[in-house]
């Protein structure tokens, strides 16, 4: 079958190099020419894991290729996957301009039947939008379906998530469309995959409370955290005995500086607009979101209660995207806490495996920041060192080295990668997020 995969983000750009890998024929489009001038190149402008090797294997088949020509790819195609950006307004909702210029784009090359697929997360209603703005363009007599087929992926985890979902959902009232996309993903359907088959405002309505859900266990394992950090309990015991439950389970049960990337915040301001606009309070997403910004505030705070002021300090923060296996920093809670330091008159030395550079541009406003190495350079002879983000080559530091380097052997892990005891015995003071303090005997 021939896809058309418009927009070719981390969204586009991994449904389009997975479904190839599927043995569909799929055209990347975007009308960004540099972007795409690289990807024919080979060059893949994010950093997700075997996403290189994944895309490169398939345009070697000649399943996958990238234009910015959008009038060609859509009259090739039998299905058209929508995977632009969806941004926040002023007010938190979803700003569509970049889905309704799609719509109208398709309706002016609309040459056939087609099945036009929204997987950009859009609030509900779009699918009804997409269908009246299609039609509009196209006339009565024309044939297309739309349908919902929102993505879960995970940054770090995007391939995986994919080609292993715990369910893939599908919103459409044509039962010809589902039939197309039941045969486009016929590998997970041989793979028992479940598959949800509803319509179009349930579908969409799934990909945000999934989100907000998620967001709301975030939310509620940080405030256990504080609470365990005043009555003396610790919150990795509280979280694994919670997790233990199947009703409740232990994903997302971390505590840490709070959430971010691209989806949580976003899909959580959404669905409160959402409500909003049917006169609704979703008191309980509304509430996640204050305790959100509350948890990156107060672990400014933390820092700065384990030191005294901070001005004339200088910090090692390791970690800068807004979790492990990504460059992306977009609302990255560590971000956050690092303008929050340097507004109470910290230096910072920071590192990041993959973030370095976005990190740059996040924080070019910043004078009181040096970018470093590894994690080594990062901590040479400052006051303390944050850790900000989990990345798995900070769990295995030469702790001697490290304290060698530092000035005072002063350690704040605000996403608990080490063991308190362990941190103790190698002589380092030692703080965490819901756990007692832990100082070299």
């Amino acid at each position: 079958m021939d896809i058309c995969v418009v927009g070719s983000g981390y969204v586009g750009l991994v449904t389009g190099a997975c479904l190839a890998d599927f043995g569909m024929t799929v055209v990347g489009v975007d009308k960004d020419a540099d972007k795409i001038a690289a990807l024919q190149r080979g060059e893949i402008p994010i950093y997700e894991p075997g996403l290189a090797p994944l895309v490169a294997r398939n345009v070697a088949a000649g399943r996958l290729s990238f234009t910015t020509e959008l009038a060609p790819a859509l009259e090739a195609a039998t299905a058209v996957f929508i995977a632009v950006g969806t941004p926040p307004l002023p007010d938190g909702s979803a700003d569509l301009r970049f889905v309704r210029e799609v719509a109208e784009s398709i309706a002016a090359h609309l040459n056939g039947y087609k099945i036009i697929v929204t997987k950009s997360t859009v609030p509900i209603g779009t699918g009804q939008m997409i269908e009246e703005t299609v039609r509009a363009g196209a006339g009565a007599g024309a044939e297309f379906a739309v349908v919902s087929n929102p993505e879960f992926l995970r940054e770090g985890s995007a391939i995986r998530d994919f080609v292993r979902p715990d369910r893939v959902v599908i919103g459409s009232r044509d039962e010809r469309a589902v039939e197309l996309m039941l045969d486009i993903y016929s590998p997970l359907r041989v793979a028992d995959v479940p598959f949800v088959i509803t319509d179009v405002e349930s579908a969409e309505l799934i990909k945000y409370a999934s989100n907000a859900f998620l967001a709301t266990k975030i939310s509620f394992i940080n405030e256990v955290a504080a609470l365990c950090e005043e009555l003396g309990a610790d919150v990795e015991t509280v979280a694994y005995g919670m997790g233990l439950d199947s009703r409740i389970g232990p994903q997302f049960l971390h505590p840490g500086p709070g959430f971010g990337g691209s989806c949580f915040p976003k899909d959580t301001r959404a669905v409160v607009e959402i409500a909003r606009g049917r006169g609704l309070d979703f008191r309980i997403v509304e509430a996640v979101l204050a305790v959100n910004d509350a948890t990156r505030e107060r672990m400014v705070d933390k820092v700065e209660r384990a030191l005294g002021e901070l001005a004339g300090k200088t910090l090692g923060v390791l970690g800068l995207s807004f979790k492990p296996d990504t460059d992306d920093v977009r609302e990255s809670p560590a971000i956050a806490v690092a303008r929050g330091l340097i507004e109470r008159g910290a230096r910072l030395r920071v590192h990041d495996p993959e973030a370095m550079a976005p990190a740059r541009r996040e924080l070019a406003d910043l004078e009181s920041i040096e970018y470093c190495a590894d994690p080594y350079a990062a901590a040479e002879g400052v006051d303390a060192l944050v850790i900000l983000t989990e990345w798995n080559q900070f769990r295995a530091l030469d702790l001697a080295r490290l304290r060698r380097l530092m000035r005072a052997p002063v350690v704040i892990d605000l996403r608990n990668v080490y063991e308190p005891a362990k941190m103790a015995a190698a002589g380092f003071r030692y703080l965490s997020v819901g756990r007692a303090e832990a100082a070299a005997g």
